[in-house]
Order: C-alpha cells, then sequence, then structure tokens
C-alpha cells in the first residue's frame, strides 16, 4: 500500500469528520431550545471534532491518489470507522447517560450500521438532543449504506455491487451519466420519504418529536427509538404500525431502481426479480404467523396481522423496531423470526442481512448443480431475471455467504467465552452480523438490550455489526498480507 493512498484516505475521512462535526450543532440547538443544558456538550463537541479533524485535513493535503481497488477499500473502512468514533464522542461526554467506552462505540456503531441495537436505558427520559444524535446516526448512516451499495462497492467487485451492473437499472442504460445528477437525486427522495413518513405518523396521533425520530429509524430502517418499549408503545394503533411497515418496506427496496421509478417513470424497473422475492418472503411469514396466533391465542385476526407484518417486516428489512415481544408467539413464530433474521431486503436498500438477489443466484447455481449430476456435459448459464450472472458475480455470492457463516460461528464462539448463555450468544451475534438489532432471548430480545453485557461482548457485537455493514469482505481484505504489498 503506497503511503500516498494512506495520506489521501486519512485526509478524506477529516473532512467528512468536518461534516459530522456540524451535524453535531443539530442536537445542541434542539436541547437549547427544551432548556437543557446538554446543548453544551454537544456544541463543545462539534468545535472539538471539527478543529481536529480540520487540523487533519490541512496536514494531510497533497495529490490526490490512485484510482485502485485497494485505495477504495481503505477509504470505506476509514470512513465508517471515522463515523463511529465521531458519532460516540457525544455519546461518551453527555453526563447524564454515565456511558463507558465499549457502550458509547456500540450505540454509535449500531446507529451507522442502522441495527438498532441499544445499551441506553431510560430513552423516555434521556435528553432530546442525545435522542436526536441517535436518530441523525441513523439517517446519516442509511444514506451512507445506500452510497456504499451505489456507488463504492460495485467498484470493488464484492458482494452485491456487480450485481449494480445487471439489475434492471442497469448501468448500460446510462441513465444519469453524471454521479452528481444520480447523488442529488438520491439524497431528495431519500429526504422526501422521511418527510412523509413523519407527517403521517403525526397524522396518526405520534408527537412531533417522535415522529420525526422514528421517521429517520424507520425510513434509514435503522430502529432506534426514542422510548425503551419502542413501537410497543404504538401498539393498539394499527394506522401507525401500518405506515410503520409501509415505510420499512420502502427502506428495503433498492433505491437505484426507486429513482429510475420517481424520476424517469421506469415503471418496469419494479419488475426488479429481488423485489418479488423480498415482497414473497414478506407476505409468507406475517401472514403464516398471524394464522397461528389466531389459532393458538384467539386473537382477532386483524390485530395478529397488524403486529406479524410489522414485527416480520422489521425482522427481514433489518430495522429492529419491535411492537411486542414475538418470543412469546409460540415455538413456531420464534422459529419464523429466527429464520427471518438472516433474509435482508434489497441489494442497494438500506436494510443488512443476506439480501434476496444472492439467495436467487444461490438457488440457480444450487439447480445448476444439480442438473449437471444428470446432464454432466450440459452447460446451463446462471441467470438473474432474463440476464446471465458473471462468474465473479457468482464467486462473491458463495464468498459472502461461506464469510457470513464462518464469522457468525466464530462471533458465536467469542461471546460464549465472555460468559453470555448460548441463546445470548448465537442470536446477539447473527443479530448484530444481520444488522437486525434484536435477538432472541431475555437479555437481548426485543423486551431487553444490550446494556447487562459485559463490555468485552458489546466490543465483539460492535466489530460484527461493522463487519455485517461492510459486507464482511471489505473488511477481512484490509487483513491480507497482500493488501499491503506494493
Amino acid at each position: 500500500m503506497h503511503s500516498l493512498s494512506i495520506r489521501a484516505a486519512i485526509h478524506i475521512s477529516a473532512v467528512f469528520a468536518i461534516y459530522l462535526s456540524l451535524a453535531m450543532l443539530i442536537p445542541a440547538a434542539v436541547d437549547l431550545f427544551y432548556g437543557n443544558e446538554d446543548w453544551k456538550v454537544f456544541a463543545f463537541c462539534a468545535f472539538f471534532l471539527g478543529g481536529l479533524s480540520l487540523a487533519v485535513a490541512l496536514a494531510t493535503q497533497g495529490r490526490p491518489p490512485p484510482a485502485n481497488t485497494r485505495f477504495g477499500f481503505l477509504l470505506v473502512n476509514m470512513l465508517w470507522i471515522t463515523m463511529a468514533v465521531a458519532g460516540a464522542i457525544p455519546l461518551l461526554a453527555t453526563p447524564s447517560m454515565d456511558l463507558s467506552l465499549a457502550d458509547a462505540i456500540f450505540e454509535s456503531v449500531s446507529g451507522i450500521t442502522t441495527t438498532g441495537g441499544t445499551v441506553i436505558n431510560g430513552l423516555d427520559n434521556a435528553p432530546p438532543g442525545l435522542l436526536l444524535w441517535r436518530s441523525l446516526l441513523n439517517y446519516m448512516g442509511g444514506l451512507g449504506v445506500i452510497a456504499l451499495g451505489l456507488f463504492l462497492l460495485p467498484f470493488l467487485n464484492i458482494g452485491g455491487i456487480t450485481y449494480f451492473r445487471i439489475e434492471s437499472s442497469d448501468i448500460a442504460d446510462r441513465p444519469f451519466e453524471r454521479l452528481a445528477t444520480f447523488t442529488m437525486s438520491l439524497i431528495v427522495i431519500y429526504t422526501v420519504l422521511v418527510a412523509a413518513c413523519a407527517l403521517i405518523y403525526v397524522a396518526f396521533g405520534m408527537q412531533i418529536f417522535d415522529a420525526i425520530n422514528h421517521a429517520m429509524s424507520t425510513l434509514a430502517t435503522g430502529g432506534f427509538s426514542t422510548h425503551d418499549t419502542s413501537f410497543a408503545r404504538y401498539g393498539d394503533n394499527p394506522a401507525i404500525l401500518w405506515t410503520g411497515s409501509a415505510f420499512m418496506f420502502i427502506g428495503g427496496l433498492p433505491f437505484s431502481i426507486m429513482i429510475l421509478f420517481a424520476v424517469r417513470g421506469r415503471v418496469d424497473a419494479l419488475g426488479d426479480p429481488q423485489i418479488k422475492v423480498f415482497l414473497g418472503y414478506c407476505v409468507v411469514f406475517a401472514v403464516a404467523v398471524a394464522i397461528y396466533l389466531r389459532v393458538s391465542t384467539g386473537v382477532p385476526f386483524f390485530y395478529a396481522l397488524t403486529h406479524s407484518t410489522f414485527n416480520f417486516m422489521s425482522i427481514i428489512t433489518t430495522t429492529g423496531f419491535a411492537s411486542d415481544d414475538y418470543t412469546k408467539w409460540g415455538p413456531f413464530a420464534v422459529a419464523c423470526i429466527f429464520v427471518a433474521t438472516f433474509l435482508g431486503a434489497c441489494s442497494g436498500s438500506t436494510s443488512g442481512g443476506i439480501k434476496a438477489y444472492r439467495f436467487l443466484i444461490l438457488f440457480e447455481l444450487l439447480a445448476n448443480g444439480v442438473r449437471r449430476l444428470v446432464y454432466p456435459n450440459t452447460i446451463h448459464p446462471v441467470r438473474y431475471g432474463d440476464r446471465s450472472v458473471p462468474d465473479g458475480m457468482q464467486r462473491a455470492v458463495v464468498l459472502f455467504i461461506a464469510s457470513f457463516f464462518m464469522i457468525w460461528m466464530i462471533g458465536t464462539l467469542l461471546l460464549s467465552a465472555t460468559g453470555l448463555d448460548l441463546v445470548t450468544a448465537l442470536t446477539g451475534a447473527l443479530a448484530c452480523i444481520t444488522n437486525v438489532g434484536p435477538g432472541l432471548g431475555d437479555i437481548v430480545g426485543p423486551a431487553g438490550n444490550y446494556s447487562s453485557l459485559p463490555d468485552t461482548a458489546k466490543w465483539i457485537l460492535s466489530v460484527l455489526m461493522l463487519l455485517g455493514r461492510l459486507e464482511i469482505l471489505v473488511v477481512l481484505v484490509i487483513f491480507s498480507p497482500a493488501f499491503w504489498s506494493r
């Protein structure tokens, strides 16, 4: 790795941190408006981070780095670490929260990776600026996730990004010749959707401050709430739950296709195969568990369908909201929830997980493998919709899934070594690597949080969240000796 590339990555990260410091002035203004003394904390953190970042940016100015994949890998990792550390500074400095360094980093990483797991108790009485900062981390993290999926990872041949070249919004069609146009369209659509979600929440009875915070978390599929009970607070308001379900589904759609549809009127873009798969397993799980709840508990079907849809949409889109303690719904429901934790929504969305397009390609690879056992001399191309999937993309899918289960296994073992029981270690590691948030069991389930875990476990889970958010291979590659060789 050339020193020029490292210097340039540090410079870009420092410039990025300056923008993060400016964002801290928003919760400072909110605390000042509500008469909360914590506005001084956010103001100080903003000036401290801004000044430090400006000094680093000026010290690392120089020639632009060579445009290659190794620099891309380095930059992606450095940007997300910068965001995690910067996001943790005001959380650590807020005296009323009394968070340890492990707590602050965990909360920040959970926010920027749109995981939604929390270590904070007493959210209902927390300072408004801190609550808004957590939601802003979700909001910025959601935008970062989309940008990561659409602009950065495709050129690194990682995960679902080569897929971006074969999806129905194919780059070959050149719907947006200029990156700036594409980026502006993305930001406008994303922000308009957040505003629309907040307005609908307010219309159905949510307080304005809560609506703004929940709207940012909903579209970002981030899961941070302003209440300890999350959406269970609105469990008797089906309109709010259905609104949340709808906007979580929108957050799980490919934003490239949403832009094509909204800006260019490309209705055909909505026929993308992964959208059909995503919608299909959302409907199947929600309806199946609703019927199960109706039969096993006797609750009205509409009530069961409302809560089943909301919670499965939250899990599949890796949002992390909960309207009920679904671990008490019965063994069939819990089994469905465990399976749904793996799924994820679409590539180029704000969600995590394995994602629908990988299941499509994996199924095609499996079907082709079985066919070749019967007809060993025939050649059947792996297809995604009506297009062939390149060998590199097939290899990326297999590598991701193999590394996913390997990291999950290692994470479970490490968490167990910290003294956690098997259910907590197994589902906690899974919920963090898929960026879902809640796991299963009494400790990290939907009725609990991660606050009681030892600091060592929180550090492990923070790493797992970053690994899952960056498609695993992006992080693993920087530990390869070949990456650092000239």
